[in-house]
Formats: structure tokens, sequence, C-alpha cells
């Protein structure tokens, strides 16, 4: 069990830095550094460390495998806001309502969904990862239209121009709150 704890700090750590790296070379500094802070609270930690698994898959994954949901994963979109989760709200007839993403949030989801699939995928991550793994998850997404169309503009940038280039144009970006 040690161990675990081991390897899932040193997991999450090197996630943490390839999103810092990425978020400062978007202009991004202070999401950067407060990225994914929540990952080291007890609460996310202790029980992502007891479903760690090698790399192989995310805790979050094999935590709804065993009990059928992620108490870990509640927390966690909760309290971060480059995940869609945190933008959805509910009507009064229980439908699901998005809210518009405002674009550094956007930005910030595009590189935690790099920086993963770099960390999950290894040597088999390419520039069209994240745009192949949008394809097959996009009607799994709840995201506002006006967000849903800049968020697959970023992926289909990075798939023609490579990763150096969207962060450079990600930099020169003008943000709104």
């Amino acid at each position: 069990m040690i161990k675990n704890y081991w390897n899932h700090l040193k997991l999450i750590s090197k996630h943490k830095y390839l999103v810092m790296k990425y978020c400062f070379k978007s202009g991004l500094y202070l999401q950067g550094i407060l990225h994914d802070l929540s990952k080291f609270t007890p609460l996310e930690f202790l029980t992502s460390c007891k479903y760690y698994s090698n790399g192989s898959k995310s805790p979050n994954e094999a935590e709804k495998e065993k009990i059928g949901y992620s108490l870990v994963w509640l927390n966690h979109r909760g309290r971060n806001r480059h995940h869609e989760e945190f933008w959805i709200d509910f009507n009064e007839n229980g439908e699901a309502v998005p809210i518009k993403i405002p674009e550094k949030y956007v930005f910030e989801m595009v590189i935690d969904w790099i920086a993963a699939g770099k960390i999950y995928m290894k040597d088999k991550w390419t520039q069209s990862s994240p745009l192949e793994y949008y394809f097959n998850e996009k009607n799994n997404i709840i995201l506002h239209d006006e967000t849903f169309s800049l968020f697959e503009h970023i992926l289909k940038f990075l798939y023609h121009n490579g990763l150096d280039k969207t962060l450079r144009v990600m930099k020169c970006f003008e943000y709104t709150e």
C-alpha cells in the first residue's frame, strides 16, 4: 500500500507539472500553479491511492468499477473550473443546463486533456489523441454550444498545428471572465 502512495504521488505530480508547464507557455500562470490542488487533499489523495492501478487507468475509474460511483471525482469536478461538470446546473425539470465556460478554463481543460493523455498513453500519445478522444466521448459531454465550438476548434487546431503552436496561440488570446 505504501508503494501505491508513492506511485500515485509521482503520477499526479507529473500530471500537475505538465499542466503547469503548458499553462505557463499559454500565459495561464495562476491556473498552472493552482491546477488540481484538490488532488492533494486527504479525500482525493488517500482514496485515489486505494484505487491506484499502476497508472494504467484513472483511480476514479477503478473506484467507479468497485462501488458504482467515485467520491473523488464528485469532489474533484466540483472544485476545479477546468472540468465541464463544474459548469452544469439543472433546471426545475431536472434537465442539465450547461453554462458557457470562460475561455481561460476551456484552454485549461484542453491542457488538462493533453497532460492526462500523455500520462496515461505515454509514447502512444500524438497531437491527434485529444481530438480522437473528444470524438469518442462527444455524446457524453455536456457543454454550452459556444463552449463546444471553442473546445472543438482548439482540438482541431492542435491536430493540424501541433502543441507548441497551439500553446502560443492560446497565449495571444485576450481572456474575459
